[in-house]
């Protein structure tokens, strides 16, 4: 499965029996399926059937869905004129003119009275209705195909993207592992001369328990388990990201990990070039982080 992002829009048209169907659909960010619709009256029936097709269809984003229905001139009810009435009311408008100067009655008006002119109300069918239902959802299918489209490009941008990051923080892994300052020899040196200048201040200290504190305190300070931890990590979000799917969830924790891993390697330093890596290492986590919130 391809990896999606949780942005994108898509349009989708339609035409059945004189109507015409427009769906409109657009999703954002959002930690779980979330959707609005705007639906013309008369058509709120359709609501649970469309919530259920989004929310089958994608694993997260706060969607907004508007459908806008035109109705062909033929397909409107035709006004029907009691032209008999209209008559009457003509002459005697014209009468009233004659005898008491009234201003002469307008077309307007006159069909404006009550029971001059009636536009009947159009008589939907179930049949008609259940087939234009089928059309509006057919539609709706076609509009959301386009947006899982465009999330999915997204979603390959953003893939390359937070592969890139996983190859630089293993690549400064690698550096904060092969530090020359990690070497036994290295150690050994800088705990010896800790242990001799604290020696020579004080010829009270115990030189037994001293180096037995020394020891310790050397292996607090190493780092090889976050080391391992953080190749474990690389090598997790490299195969999530392969298998594609709803992962962003995953690929969050999986940066939660990678961030707790680069705070302790800068806290159990006691080298500045292993240091600076580690602060390196918990700027790009930081953008690694953020670019994984925008995934499905």
């Amino acid at each position: 499965m391809n990896l999606q992002s949780m942005t994108g829009f898509a349009r989708a048209v339609a035409e059945h029996d004189g109507t015409s169907i427009a769906w409109e659909v657009k999703s954002v960010n959002g930690k779980s399926v979330e959707v609005r619709l705007r639906l013309p009256q008369g058509f709120e029936r359709l609501e649970p059937a469309v919530r259920q097709t989004l929310q089958k269809r994608f694993a997260r984003g706060n969607f907004q869905a508007t459908l806008t229905i035109g109705r062909a001139a033929g397909a409107q009810a035709q006004p029907v004129v009691n032209e008999a009435f209209l008559k009457d009311l003509a002459g005697l408008a014209k009468r009233l003119q004659e005898q008491f100067g009234v201003a002469p009655a307008t077309a307007d008006g006159l069909l404006s009275l009550r029971g001059v002119l009636d536009i009947p109300e159009t008589v939907e069918t179930e049949e008609a209705r259940a087939a234009l239902d089928i059309a509006i959802m057919a539609a709706l299918d076609v509009s959301l195909n386009g947006l899982e489209l465009a999330r999915q490009s997204e979603g390959a941008a953003l893939a390359l993207l937070l592969s890139g990051h996983i190859d630089a923080i293993e690549a400064l892994t690698l550096r904060a592992e092969a530090d020359p300052s990690r070497e036994t020899a290295a150690i050994r040196e800088r705990i010896a001369e800790q242990v001799r200048l604290l020696m020579d201040a004080s010829a009270n200290l115990d030189a037994s328990r001293l180096h037995m504190e020394a020891a310790f305190l050397a292996t607090k300070a190493d780092i090889r388990e976050e080391i391992d931890r953080l190749k474990t990590h690389v090598a997790s979000g490299r195969a999530l990201l392969e298998g594609g799917g709803a992962v962003g969830r995953k690929l969050d924790f999986l940066a939660q990990e990678f961030n707790r891993e680069s705070n302790t390697l800068c806290s159990k330093s006691n080298a500045a070039a292993v240091t600076a890596i580690g602060l390196e290492l918990k700027a790009v986590v930081d953008q690694f982080r953020e670019q994984v919130q925008n995934l499905e």
